[in-house]
């Protein structure tokens, strides 16, 4: 499954994280938003779509982080990370889910997929 994922930072270098509902693969986990790509979607359109969905957001200007390949038992995904510098709206939680903006040095407190560990990496070095 390809994942286009944003690493989304506001004005004070600290990231959107939102957790995962129960019911859904790797449920309860914090994570980067962002969504599957679409058959015939591009992956800027993609993490458009999703963040739009997810938070009312559109993302403005971005720059490509990492990919980051990783097999559960269950199923495995390609994670397409991109940094979201700027963006137009005010993050909502428009699926309910809950959310927390968080400082690059906070993110170990948080419980990720294992997948995320690689990005978590990532921002910890990209912002501190």
């Amino acid at each position: 499954m390809h994942v286009a994922v944003g690493v989304i930072v506001d004005g004070r270098s600290r990231v959107l994280l939102t957790r995962r509902a129960g019911h859904v693969h790797q449920g309860g986990l914090w994570e980067f938003p962002g969504g599957k790509v679409e058959a015939g979607e591009s992956l800027a359109a993609a993490l458009d779509r999703e963040l739009r969905e997810e938070l009312s957001i559109t993302p403005l200007r971005t720059t490509s982080l990492l990919e980051v390949k990783h097999d559960y038992s269950d199923k495995s995904v390609l994670l397409d990370v991109h940094v979201v510098w700027e963006f137009a709206g005010k993050p909502q939680a428009l699926e309910g889910q809950p959310m927390a903006w968080v400082g690059a040095s906070e993110l170990a407190a948080y419980a990720f997929p294992a997948a995320n560990e690689p990005i978590v990496a990532a921002v910890v070095k990209l912002l501190t």
